[in-house]
């Protein structure tokens, strides 16, 4: 059997992100302890398939609201990557969960004596700001305005921003040592047989129709990019603060010319309305960690391809 190299927990194991770092933690030789909703369902039945964990990930039944199935998980892992969030919501009920949920782990964290914290936020909690100067490249140092998230009903972006802020606050207040990685919208391979959020967004482009759509500038990250920025998140002494994690910025229509030279048969969409403006945001400090990005065409090539094997473009 492989050394082990430490106990890690993975909050989340069976979503789309969580799927693809517990597999590249394992394919690392480290112990697993991975949350799920109920580790029996079907659903996570991929996990128990990646080299190395028959003898090295432990599922255990958690839930966010639940202080006592977390802590239980948690306990005698010397890291934790806090990715479980709520789904992409239109509605205000997103924002509790999302802020207890991480205050638990945080609490479950610096009760089991955990040395590193590694939280998964968002750029929707860096850009969400109407006061931020035109053009301005963003940074770690950009943070969403609050109010504007809510006078503008942003439910998902306040949550993560409110997350994100009470995850600082806590480390603060407890001496946590607290990474947190901010992706941009995620792409890539799914693991898991759920459709993810984000990757409906590349299956519609591919078999929708519609007759028009708007061209707007899109931030893309690899999945497998993201989890590795995770693990460079923990094993870095060196790693502070917040890192954006973010690769390609490019408009929609572009996105589909590059699908349609690879795989010119799905019904794309028509039309393209303009859309001005966009923003631009920098994983300079991110890439400062040692962390670089694959192309976009492998990311988008290794996307239709997990949704074909998936069945979910027939």
């Amino acid at each position: 059997m492989a050394l082990e190299k430490g106990r890690v927990c993975v909050t989340g194991a069976g979503g789309y992100l969580g799927s693809s770092l517990l597999k590249l933690l394992l394919s690392k030789d480290y112990f697993v302890h991975g949350t799920v909703r109920e580790p029996a369902d079907e659903k996570y039945a991929h996990l128990k398939k990646f080299d190395k964990a028959s003898e090295n990930l432990k599922l255990f039944k958690a839930d966010l609201l639940d202080y006592d199935s977390l802590s239980s998980a948690i306990e005698g892992c010397q890291g934790v990557f806090h990715v479980a969030s709520p789904v992409p919501s239109t509605t205000v009920e997103v924002i509790e969960p999302a802020v207890k949920g991480t205050l638990n782990v945080l609490k479950a964290c610096a009760e089991a004596k955990v040395k590193r914290v590694v939280v998964v936020s968002s750029v929707v909690a860096v850009y969400m700001n109407p006061n931020s100067p035109k053009d301005q490249v963003m940074d770690e140092n950009c943070w969403s305005d609050k109010e504007y998230c809510r006078t503008t009903k942003n439910w998902y972006c306040l949550s993560k921003t409110e997350a994100e802020s009470a995850a600082w606050e806590c480390a603060k207040r407890s001496g946590l040592d607290v990474v947190v990685i901010c992706p941009s919208f995620i792409q890539g391979p799914i693991l898991q047989s759920a459709v993810s959020a984000s990757s409906k967004f590349l299956i519609k482009l591919l078999k929708e129709g519609y007759e028009s759509m708007e061209n707007n500038l899109r931030h893309l990250v690899d999945v497998r990019d993201v989890a590795e920025a995770l693990r460079l998140a923990y094993e870095k002494p060196e790693a502070e603060g917040r890192y954006i994690c973010t690769s390609h910025a490019i408009r929609t229509k572009d996105i589909v010319e590059k699908l349609r030279n690879i795989y010119p048969n799905y019904n794309y969409p028509k039309s393209f309305t303009d859309a001005v403006g966009g923003i631009k945001l920098s994983s300079e400090k991110l890439e400062r960690l040692g962390w670089s990005y694959r192309p976009l065409e492998e990311t988008l090539i290794d996307s239709v391809e997990s949704f074909r094997k998936n069945g979910l473009l027939d």
